[in-house]
Parts: C-alpha cells; structure tokens; sequence
C-alpha cells in the first residue's frame, strides 16, 4: 500500500477533514510485525496495530461510555477526497463522515473519518449517532478490521481539538464484510491517552 497521503492541516469545513502531515508512515508489513518498543509502547500498539474496536478499547480504558460527537456527513462523489489510496476499494459516490470519539464527560479521546457508499451507508449506520462498533453489533454484522497503515504525524487542527501537542499517533484500516469492503477509516488518537496507557514511546 503506498506511504504517500495528501497532508491537510485546514480547520474542519464542509470541504475537508483532518490528515496527519506525516513524519513517519508504516505500512502493512509493519502493521503485521509491530514496531520496537522504543519507537511504540506495546500498550500503544495494542491500541493502534490490535484488531480490535477503538471504542471499546477507550471505553475499558476510561470507565466512561465512549460517546461519539458527529462534525460532519457530507456527500463526496467520485472524488478520492486525499484519503488514503484503500479509497478505491469504496465505490462511489462516496459519503464522509467526521467525528470525535469522547468520554461521556466531555473529554476528546480520538478524532475519525470515514468513508461509505452512499447507496448502502444507511443499511449499516441506521442511528448515524452511535459509534460504527455499536452500530454493526446491534445488527451482528461479521466484520473483518484489515489495518493498511499506521502514521506518526502533525496537525495543527487537532492540537486545538484535543488541547494536546502533537505529533499523534494514527492509523487506518478497511472494514470488510461478506468478503467486501465496507468502509475506509482514518482515525488520530489524542495524547491524553497517556494518562492509562502510559507514554507512547
């Protein structure tokens, strides 16, 4: 899968979501090795390389129901949105949503955008409200989380959002179900984090 991504450091608008500027990428191979603990903390690749649902994760982590805050679901059409290149799995048109994972009081835990058919977004994020884990789980949809890349990067945006120095810590990954890809995700997660998991690295 190719490092290269599009940076934006823009404020969130109608027209753009928040892309690390990288200053380190690793792809799929590193994905299924791991990295060494000096660069990641084994907690922080639990969290970032695991294949398992970020909110459940952050929802065990914090002893808070993970809330999901929605900043935006805007129709992208055929355009690939300088998302990473697993866009092209997602057919078109294309719908993006935006949002921030948080505590139910109130603290930003992690920043994602995804990626859906609009055609068939609605048959799998029937309340566009609920995190996409509680959402596929309710309706027992089987999914595959195939991690693409993991980024250590810069943004601007989400030093403002998160209240937090950069750089972050990011990855993403395609959802497969019935052996298609069902949706692209790019999620940043807040050094906040630290506070159970211990430094990243």
């Amino acid at each position: 899968m190719p490092a290269n991504l599009q940076p934006q450091k823009k404020i969130i608008s109608q027209n753009q979501w928040n892309c690390l500027d990288p200053v380190w990428f690793g792809g799929e191979e590193v994905v299924r090795q791991g990295l060494p603990h000096q660069k990641l903390a084994p907690t922080w690749q639990i969290l970032l390389l695991g294949d398992g649902s970020p909110t459940r994760h952050l929802q065990l982590l914090t002893g808070e129901k993970t809330e999901v805050d929605v900043i935006e679901m805007s129709l992208m059409g055929e355009e690939d949105d300088g998302a990473p290149a697993a866009i092209k799995y997602i057919s078109g048109p294309r719908l993006r949503r935006q949002v921030w994972l948080k505590t139910s009081s109130g603290q930003r835990l992690a920043y994602a955008t995804s990626w859906w058919d609009a055609n068939h977004v609605d048959e799998y994020l029937e309340n566009r409200s609920l995190p996409i884990w509680e959402s596929l789980s309710r309706s027992h949809t089987e999914l595959y989380r195939d991690i693409q890349g993991v980024y250590y990067g810069d943004s601007k945006s989400l030093e403002l959002a998160f209240e937090e120095n950069g750089p972050f810590w990011g990855r993403y990954y395609l959802f497969w179900h019935d052996s298609r890809p069902l949706t692209l995700i790019y999620e940043v997660f807040s050094p906040y984090l630290a506070k159970y998991l211990g430094k990243a690295s």
